[in-house]
């Protein structure tokens, strides 16, 4: 499956796709899009087939309706698999994604061979819920770009800042680019959804990756731990002095514990099935 410009299904989702091989399916962040994972694409498709799409309301995907639940997220996922005719694929949701991955872990767990959520929250404390809500109401007063300068610094290193200002140009430029109404609608469930269906997390019965940044200030080390927890025999990584941004900072150390995990999780997956290699 190797596709050099963006494609779109039925309903309007956009994806790219790449590589050959078993497919894993990447979902970005609120306020980005599919083009921040290029550094996996390149790491990963030699091995597996790699799609990458726009959430709603993000890219060149459509709008969601205002109001629109994360089920809605989690269906765009499978019109998308239904689309390329994917049985089953191993999906990996950063931040924003983490949330519709875990969506549609639960309401498609026959799709779902694997599961990989990156920098996602889980239980905010009532202080991270305040932050997050007072950040949604400036996005529905001021749009898509009225946290840039704050996310930006929370996402990446100063030094990272420093050594690439026209990639942290790019990423700002994407933020102010989104689409107000997308944008907010997304974010609010961002900012709501973090439990989500927290008592059929027990429920989920693939391979499991839960990662975060050791520095990530909203997604944090305790969420992830937490998370796994909840999801039997999930695995946890914390990769050290990492903020949020980590797939965009560190493609390579990233994709080293995505590949690692990708080849364990298949070795588990042919022992339940009688497979042997």
């Amino acid at each position: 499956m190797i596709r050099h410009t963006a494609e779109l299904t039925p309903a309007g989702t956009s994806y790219l796709a790449c590589g050959q091989g078993h497919p894993v399916v990447l979902i970005h962040g609120v306020g980005l899009n599919k083009e921040m994972w290029g550094g996996q694409a390149v790491g990963l498709a030699p091995h597996y087939s790699v799609i990458a799409y726009d959430m709603l309301g993000h890219g060149a995907s459509p709008r969601p309706a205002a109001g629109t639940p994360l089920l809605g997220y989690a269906d765009q996922l499978l019109e998308l698999l239904d689309h390329l005719q994917i049985p089953q694929a191993t999906i990996i949701g950063f931040s924003m994604g983490g949330l519709v991955a875990r969506a549609f872990a639960l309401h498609h767990p026959e799709r779902l061979s694997g599961l990989v959520v990156l920098n996602s929250v889980f239980n905010r404390s009532p202080e991270q819920r305040a932050g997050v809500i007072a950040r949604t109401a400036q996005a529905a007063e001021h749009g898509p770009d009225a946290n840039a300068e704050a996310a930006l610094s929370r996402w990446f290193s100063h030094e990272y800042q420093a050594a690439n200002p026209a990639q942290i140009a790019a990423i700002r430029q994407t933020l102010a680019s989104n689409d107000p109404q997308g944008y907010l609608t997304t974010y609010e469930l961002f900012a709501t959804q973090d439990m989500y269906r927290v008592e059929d997390l027990g429920k989920i019965q693939v391979p499991t990756l839960i990662a975060t940044g050791e520095l990530d200030p909203g997604s944090t080390p305790q969420m992830a731990r937490e998370m796994a927890e909840r999801i039997p025999g999930a695995q946890v990584a914390v990769l050290h002095e990492q903020r949020h941004m980590m797939p965009v900072e560190s493609p390579r150390l990233v994709n080293q514990m995505l590949l690692d995990f990708l080849t364990t999780a298949q070795i588990s997956l042919n022992k339940a099935k009688g497979i042997v290699a």
